[in-house]
């Protein structure tokens, strides 16, 4: 229970009250937790469906208000990942320059170019996906994936980037057989749930597929430029795979 607990409040801005102290053990188990903490944006994407579907509210208005909800659960702190990110990967050559743009208060224009575009193609892929049952599944089975991917950016192999903070607790903390299983466990939910949704089995698969392979290519490049992982990183891995993940929903629809 503490490590739900964990989940939800590295996580999510859901009050879960004072925890005891934090291992690394309890820290990667909270990671393999973390697609449970979509559990309250799950319930907003049902409800923003059945507005599309049955009160006619223009589909785009209502992707925009979903987006808006998932910053409020989540206090934008994957999307400040993702502008740190972007900025530091785009700063210098070396590590130490990149990590201080990163840890920098300001948000170059890098960090607002990615966080711009990925919203864009969120709001986007979401207007399409909320028509229909199999497409706001799809919607959710990406969600859940982009929290899942955590797992593989904290496996065994990756290090922390530095010595302190989010990085250094939960970096090298979820072995690969866990990351793996977690993975096989939502591709077949997801193909379950698209299929009764009314559409292609299939799609739920490459749904948490694609994302799963754009995460490593992220958390690569990451160790190359950064030396391993901080917690903006983490942030930026969760936007793009869930980005990932509703793109090719909307594709294979």
């Amino acid at each position: 229970m503490n490590e739900l607990r964990l989940a939800f409040g590295l996580l999510t801005a859901v009050p879960v009250g004072r925890l005891p102290e934090v291992s690394r053990r309890s820290a990667g188990r909270a990671i393999l937790l973390a697609p449970l903490t979509t559990v309250p944006l799950l319930v907003v994407l049902v409800a923003a469906h059945l507005v599309v579907r049955h009160a006619g509210v223009p589909a785009l208005v209502v992707a925009a208000l979903v987006l808006f909800c998932e910053a409020l659960v989540t206090r934008a702190m994957h999307l400040d990942g993702l502008a740190d990110t972007a900025d530091g990967l785009s700063a210098g050559y070396d590590a130490e320059s990149s990590l201080r743009a990163m840890k920098a208060s300001d948000i170059g224009p890098s960090g607002v170019a990615a966080v711009v575009l990925v919203l864009l193609l969120q709001a986007a892929c979401l207007s399409v996906l909320l028509a229909a049952p199999s497409g706001a599944v799809a919607a959710g089975v990406a969600w859940v994936g982009s929290r899942q991917v955590l797992s593989w950016a904290c496996r065994r192999e990756v290090p922390a980037a530095r010595r302190t903070g989010l990085g250094a607790m939960v970096a090298g903390t979820v072995p690969v057989v866990a990351a793996v299983a977690g993975s096989l466990g939502l591709a077949v939910a997801g193909w379950g749930a698209v299929w009764a949704g009314g559409g292609r089995g299939w799609v739920g698969p490459v749904v948490v597929a694609v994302p799963v392979l754009c995460s490593l290519a992220l958390v690569r490049r990451a160790n190359r430029r950064l030396g391993g992982i901080n917690g903006d990183v983490l942030g930026a891995v969760v936007e793009v795979a869930l980005t990932a993940g509703m793109v090719m929903a909307v594709l294979l629809r």
